[in-house]
């Protein structure tokens, strides 16, 4: 199949509307072909810029009728308000209102510094030169970042497990260095990303998250000052026993 056929697959594939055989078959082939990877990720970011317009700054007028009914219907609001003036009633349905508009903007936020980690780990994946520093050797690795990134991080010892460490490299995400690490796992790839956990950097949920996007298994957790994204194509269960190995490797 030429890439002018795979590339009409590309948008399906984008928007996980295709197959789990269908998904599966592009994935293998942008693997092997960087002007195609190259393409998907283009357009991810190209739909990622789309969704940001559209809900950088304020939920959309029909989110907040639904909050507003939302409130309204509430059981119990008839016998607490009924003692009220109605002033401080409306004051308290603003002040829920804005409150469930502060997490789903946390939220949204989150998703969005997520989907821009993907398109980083997609590019390293298309990259003829995906790390700065070419080594197995952890105590290779982890210097080289010394004088790069303002935080030390420590590296899991993988002697035993089915993981190799393949490199590193200095990456800048909302202005700020960070380290990308890529580990090999049979067939897969997995970044691992290592960022100063700093307000507005990347919003996370408390304890260790595993999610799905698009086509890859996301996990993320903050550990000493440090936030940290796993992201590969393998399977979560693989996705998660690499975050474990890290979350030892940093309280040693």
């Amino acid at each position: 199949m030429t890439c002018e056929a795979w590339r009409d697959k590309l948008d399906a594939y984008v928007d996980s509307e295709g197959s789990h055989d269908e998904m599966a078959s592009v994935e293998t082939h942008l693997v092997t072909c960087s002007s195609c990877a190259t393409e998907a990720l283009r357009r991810m970011q190209m739909k990622r810029m789309t969704q940001a317009a559209a809900t950088r700054y304020l939920p959309s007028p029909e989110f907040l009728r639904h909050m507003e009914r939302t409130v309204e219907r509430k059981p119990k609001s008839s016998w607490v308000f009924s003692w009220m003036p109605r002033t401080v009633a409306v004051a308290i349905g603003i002040i829920l209102i804005a409150a469930t508009t502060t997490i789903w903007l946390r939220h949204s936020a989150r998703e969005l510094a997520l989907a821009e980690l993907l398109d980083v780990h997609v590019a390293t994946l298309a990259s003829a030169n995906p790390v700065d520093v070419i080594s197995t050797d952890r105590h290779t690795v982890k210097p080289w970042f010394q004088g790069k990134v303002p935080f030390t991080f420590n590296l899991p010892e993988l002697q035993n497990s089915s993981f190799q460490l393949v490199g590193g490299r200095v990456v800048y995400f909302r202005h700020s260095p960070g380290a990308e690490l890529l580990f090999k796992l049979r067939n897969h790839q997995l970044s691992v990303f290592v960022l100063q956990d700093r307000p507005g950097m990347l919003p996370l949920e408390t304890g260790v998250t595993t999610a799905r996007e698009l086509a890859f298994s996301v996990e993320t957790w903050s550990e000493a000052g440090l936030c940290y994204v796993v992201i590969s194509d393998a399977n979560a269960a693989d996705v998660h026993e690499l975050g474990e190995l890290l979350r030892v490797a940093a309280r040693s």
